[in-house]
């Protein structure tokens, strides 16, 4: 039986778009924006960070779960759209939702309790962020999952860039400047996830959580998964991916027999070439940071794009007038010079997002 329920409003108003609620000792947070695939709000953010506290610190409390409403996933990112339509008028409130937003992805990486989260469906973006920095992160044969920020005009956050340099060779690179969707053994490969559960099994493995301990209880519901793709195809990866530099990348790429190879080439030249620079670059110089310095760095990089056209003009292509077709300046990655790619990275002054994972706790 549920005991408690509340719902958040979102700083709009509207509510019950993410709903908290107790069953047993497990703490349940259900995205529940099913026809946007749960793509996160401002409020959805700061209703989680005020919930995850307030759970850290009550005994009844002995695991944390989060899911997705509807069928099609667990959270397709951030709401893109109002992002859009923010940086029409200025962007800053896009500015203010990545500061909670960040917060919220430190607060569960350093969660003092299990934080178990079911990526099934669609994972992608800002999804990535609730529930790859968690401790429990299963994956089903449904989960698709990826960072696809090149693909709009901007670069992966919510502390993406750190996932991905983590990862096997190069396999972080690819995934990260093509912005494929990969399978949910694909994320186990790629250090995103821990196990493998199928789909009809989640909800008596969430049920099981209410009386159980996390790992007993997650224990009983593994299964082993799939081969992963991405995993079979580490030799011309890591081998076209070992450059510092993008344009020799997709020489590389281009040079390698193998249709694999090929059609990176051909998702990489269709991004944004600023995008796929200072995404690269960021994956570089993210290795060793901490996740409080890694989200810094991904939000002086954000407010760039922000003032930018690609970011803009890429969600207009995909999201807005879905005609496919952005027109990016500059249009190729010769274009695109060291200089311009330093300018991201420059310190924001006074508005440099200064998280500190004790601050970002401690909400």
């Amino acid at each position: 039986m549920t005991e408690e329920t509340t719902a958040a409003k979102s700083a709009a108003g509207a509510a019950d778009e993410v709903l908290f609620e107790r069953r047993g000792h497990l703490g349940v947070i259900t995205l529940n924006r099913p026809k946007a695939v749960n793509a996160l709000t401002l409020g959805m953010v700061g209703a989680m960070l005020e919930q995850l506290a307030a759970w850290a610190e009550d005994h009844r409390v002995a695991t944390v779960l989060v899911h997705g409403a509807g069928d099609r996933g667990l959270c397709a990112g951030g709401d893109i759209v109002a992002i859009y339509q923010d940086m029409l008028a200025g962007g800053k409130e896009a500015a203010g939702f990545w500061q909670n937003e960040y917060r919220l992805n430190s607060l569960i990486a350093g969660y003092p309790k299990p934080y178990v989260a079911f990526m099934d469906g669609l994972v992608l973006g800002g999804g990535v962020g609730v529930s790859a920095h968690g401790s429990v992160r299963i994956v089903t044969e449904r989960t698709r999952t990826g960072m696809p920020e090149t693909t709009i005009g901007f670069v992966p956050d919510v502390g993406g860039t750190l996932l991905l340099s983590r990862s096997p060779g190069e396999a972080g690179t690819h995934a990260a400047l093509t912005g494929a969707h990969l399978s949910g053994a694909d994320a186990l490969f790629l250090g995103l996830a821990d196990h493998f559960v199928a789909s009809g099994n989640l909800p008596a493995l969430a049920a099981a959580l209410e009386t159980e301990p996390a790992d007993a209880a997650v224990e009983r519901f593994v299964e082993k998964p799939p081969a992963s793709v991405l995993a079979g195809q580490r030799d011309w990866i890591d081998a076209c991916y070992a450059s510092d530099d993008a344009e020799d990348i997709l020489r590389r790429l281009r040079s390698f027999d193998g249709e694999a190879a090929s059609e990176a080439a051909d998702s990489i030249e269709a991004k944004s070439p600023t995008a796929v620079k200072v995404a690269l670059e960021s994956l570089r110089r993210v290795r060793t940071m901490t996740l409080e310095e890694a989200l810094a760095q991904e939000y002086r990089v954000g407010l760039r794009f922000l003032a930018g056209a690609d970011f803009r003009e890429g969600i207009r292509a995909q999201v807005v007038d879905k005609d496919r077709n952005p027109h990016w300046k500059p249009a190729s990655l010769h274009e695109v010079s060291a200089a311009d790619v330093e300018r991201f990275f420059e310190p924001l002054g006074d508005r440099e997002l200064n998280l500190h994972s004790k601050e970002a706790r401690n909400v």
